[in-house]
């Protein structure tokens, strides 16, 4: 049983990642601090279209494109004040999150935390996570687990009291095979790779300006339309950055049925 009430029994699944192409400039993070990546994994913010001071990070082949999102979400985070900023994860740092947990970052995700990596923050009364923001860098690798699967989890907590989606085949009579028919199906969705606290982006290289999900068991909501809308939701006026045509659109499998 883990600190949210699930019971967890799982392993990390290693993948394998490429080296990451050669760029050209050591790109400067928020801070104003000079990049120490390898000069084999660094893009030019310049040539890129990035204005200066929004950091940079290539792995593989990171389309521009996919990784401002991220870069503005950062530097909105960093204006909003609102919580600790360490300095960005490494290529390897990400080598090894990636290889030890089984799954890959978003490209916007990526450039995000390649910025700056968001740790700390003033507790608030009453709330629901001690530690919202995942500590990839130090973090103990037990609640880390625990953090990537709470998505998972809170559907099967949910299917123990009587859940069923109804585009899912028919439910087992028996609870136990529906629990395990749900288990099965569960373990082939996609990875939902948390933000902070039980906001996720869904993981995969390549991908980027996905809505940002709100999990709590089987209420999923939208939380921004992409990683730089959600971090003015939640750490700004949220009506303040809401147009009236505000209509995210999710289109990762299975997650997506439960926000139509």
């Amino acid at each position: 049983m883990n600190d949210f009430g699930f019971d967890l029994d799982f392993a990390a699944r290693p993948s394998r990642l490429e080296e990451p192409p050669a760029g050209d400039i050591p790109p400067r993070r928020i801070d104003g601090q000079q990049d120490r990546r390898p000069s084999s994994c660094r893009v030019n913010p310049k040539s890129a279209g990035v204005p200066p001071g929004q950091g940079g990070y290539c792995s593989r082949v990171m389309t521009s494109a996919g990784m401002k999102p991220g870069w503005e979400a950062a530097r909105l985070l960093a204006a909003a004040d609102c919580c600790e900023i360490e300095p960005g994860l490494t290529d390897a740092e990400f080598r090894r999150i990636e290889e030890e947990y089984g799954f890959e970052f978003a490209d916007d995700h990526r450039a995000f935390l390649a910025t700056g990596l968001p740790v700390r923050q003033p507790p608030e009364e009453g709330a629901t996570w001690a530690s919202p923001w995942p500590d990839w860098r130090h973090g103990d690798p037990a609640k880390i687990r625990e953090h990537l699967e709470w998505p998972v989890e809170g559907v099967l907590q949910a299917v123990e009291h009587g859940y069923w989606h109804p585009t899912w085949r028919q439910r087992p009579a028996d609870s136990g095979e529906a629990l395990h028919e749900a288990m099965s199906m569960l373990d082939r969705v996609p990875k939902l790779v948390p933000v902070y606290a039980h906001r996720f982006l869904p993981a995969g290289h390549g991908a980027h300006g996905h809505p940002v999900l709100s999990v709590w068991g089987t209420d999923i909501v939208y939380y921004g339309a992409d990683l730089a809308d959600y971090i003015n939701h939640e750490f700004d006026d949220f009506s303040a950055h809401t147009p009236d045509d505000w209509n995210p659109r999710a289109t990762v499998a299975f997650w997506q049925d439960f926000l139509s």
